[in-house]
């Protein structure tokens, strides 16, 4: 049964004809913990192609959200009701907000007459959301519904991606209106113009050390590919931003390396030494300039392409800018045809050797003693699938998913640049849900685990198979380390005691395992991947580890 646009005079509920526009948008999943304030959507997604994901915590259901929307060209989309259930949603919109996700957050509210009298749950969500995302709605009006739907979607994709909220009273979304619904709003992608091509083609022919910088979530994977192909044609370096690996992929000559927390040395000289970065996507905000603290001089050559005319971020020179969002820039990109300098082939040489040292696996003997982390990626990179994919929240078990995990296609790392904890099994649900061909595997510490690991029954009811790999060094190992340094021998609030991760997950449905000893890691994985591959079960192994371990 198809949604046409023109409803022939039909009436339907105002809650229905916000489900039939979000099909009409190409949404095939939303994200929800259920509420008496929006019933009527909910009643409206039984009979639409729209698979309803019910999920444990709001949190859980809007970080589900927020990974849809890294992954897809359409913002994802999350439904939680009045109070203490935006509340919860709370946290995935910063998320949102500063990595620039497009999202759209339905939220039940109380009936329009009860409004600003203390009703049960109420809040407003003006004062609690404007401040942290690009809009916020409310539906007023009834025969308003496809409209507002049509223009949240709009504005969470339109400029520079981020979280819309939509406001649903419960009374409104019940009322009868025309079925008819509000075209979809296109979004410009901008483009380099004749002066843009000029400045850019100049630049990089007087450039001997020239960088593409890479960066954000507003991409696709023909645009990463063709991007990939063009610096290795001219022999260009490229590197990507904190988080984002994989828009230029992993193995490619071109690639050296990421930008951000924990990065290696020669890629972290490279932001001083180079004469040309060209920023696609992304800006040189905090993370690539190690707290706005490099790239600073303005004597440097800095080119920016993004869709945000703001440049909200931004710090140190800016020579010229480009608006457009980044698969509409490659498109003219790859019609500028240069020489091949040698300085750019040497150039980009050097810093790949220096990468590919970085990336290369532990060869220590990795059969002996307890458990580590650099045992475990040792043996899991070998078995990985080309087209694997990762996702992990923040902490220090993030660091060796930096530097090992290979990451081939754009999309194959999903992750929280925010730095926000408990992102690891939600996201890695979405993107299991999504690509459910794919291995994908996700990274928790043992303190972000717990903060959303109830979302296991999620995957277990929807059938999601991550693998889930988590690292228990029985403490917040990234504040630790700062306490370390700024308190040494004064550790205070960052020790944890945990339960058995592996019976957890057996007694949700999936299959877990406890490693204690590096010997017993390859038949753990193995057993994973069996139960994933087999019998159509996420699993996990609990990594039992010993406290102060680095990656770097």
């Amino acid at each position: 049964m198809g949604y046409p646009l023109n409803s022939n005079g039909q009436k339907k509920s105002a809650g229905h004809v916000i489900v039939d526009t979000l099909v009409a948008h190409g949404v095939e999943r939303v994200y929800s913990v259920p509420g008496e304030s929006y019933l009527d959507v909910l009643d409206g997604l039984v009979d639409s192609p729209i698979k309803n994901v019910v999920c444990r915590h709001e949190g859980g259901a809007t970080y589900m959200a927020e990974a849809d929307g890294k992954l897809n060209q359409i913002p994802g989309v999350a439904m939680v009701t009045r109070g203490p259930g935006a509340a919860n949603a709370h946290v995935a919109l910063h998320t949102a907000w500063q990595d620039s996700t497009a999202m759209v957050l339905f939220v039940g509210l109380i009936p329009f007459e009860h409004r600003e009298k203390e009703a049960f749950q109420e809040f407003d969500p003006h004062a609690w959301f404007g401040t942290g995302t690009k809009r916020v709605m409310v539906l007023d009006h009834a025969e308003r519904a496809s409209e507002i739907v049509a223009e949240a979607m709009f504005a969470a994709s339109s400029g520079r991606p981020g979280p819309v909220v939509v406001g649903l009273p419960e009374d409104i979304i019940k009322e009868e209106i025309d079925a008819r619904l509000h075209p979809q709003i296109p979004v410009a992608g901008g483009g380099m113009t004749v002066d843009d091509w000029k400045q850019l083609h100049d630049a990089l022919l007087a450039s001997e050390k020239p960088l593409f910088i890479t960066g954000g979530n507003d991409w696709d994977d023909a645009s990463s590919k063709a991007l990939t192909n063009w610096l290795e044609d001219h022999k260009i370096a490229g590197a990507v931003e904190w988080r984002t690996q994989g828009t230029i992929a992993f193995d490619s000559p071109s690639y050296v390396g990421p930008m951000g927390y924990g990065r290696p040395k020669p890629t972290y000289d490279l932001l001083e030494e180079t004469d040309l970065i060209v920023f696609v996507g992304t800006v040189p905000g905090d993370m690539i300039t190690d707290g706005f603290t490099i790239r600073q001089n303005w004597d440097k050559k800095n080119f920016l392409v993004t869709i945000d005319p703001s440049l909200r971020g931004r710090s140190g020179p800016v020579s010229h800018q480009i608006v457009a969002k980044p698969a509409d820039f490659i498109r003219d990109l790859i019609r500028m045809d240069l020489p091949n300098k040698p300085e750019w082939e040497a150039w980009t040489a050097k810093m790949r050797g220096q990468q590919e040292e970085f990336a290369a696996l532990p060869t220590q003997s990795l059969n002996e003693g307890p458990a580590t982390m650099d045992a475990m990626m040792a043996h899991l990179v070998p078995t990985l699938p080309y087209d694997a994919m990762v996702t992990f929240g923040a902490g220090e078990h993030t660091n060796w998913v930096h530097r090992y995990f290979p990451t081939h296609n754009y999309g194959s790392l999903i992750s929280a640049r925010n730095g926000s904890m408990g992102y690891s099994i939600p996201s890695a649900i979405t993107v299991s849900l999504n690509n459910p061909e794919k291995r994908v595997v996700t990274v928790a510490g043992d303190g972000e685990f717990l903060m959303n690991g109830q979302e296991i029954a999620t995957a277990n009811q929807y059938g999601a198979t991550p693998f889930i790999i988590v690292m228990d060094n029985q403490e917040y190992g990234t504040i630790r380390t700062h306490q370390e340094r700024d308190y040494p021998d004064r550790v205070s609030g960052t020790q944890l005691k945990n339960p058995n991760f592996a019976d957890m997950a057996n007694a949700f449905g999936g299959y877990g395992v406890q490693v204690t000893e590096n010997s017993q890691i390859p038949a753990a994985i193995q057993a994973c991947c069996d139960a994933i591959d087999n019998d159509g079960k996420f699993a996990l192994i609990h990594l039992i580890v010993e406290q102060r371990q680095q990656a770097y």
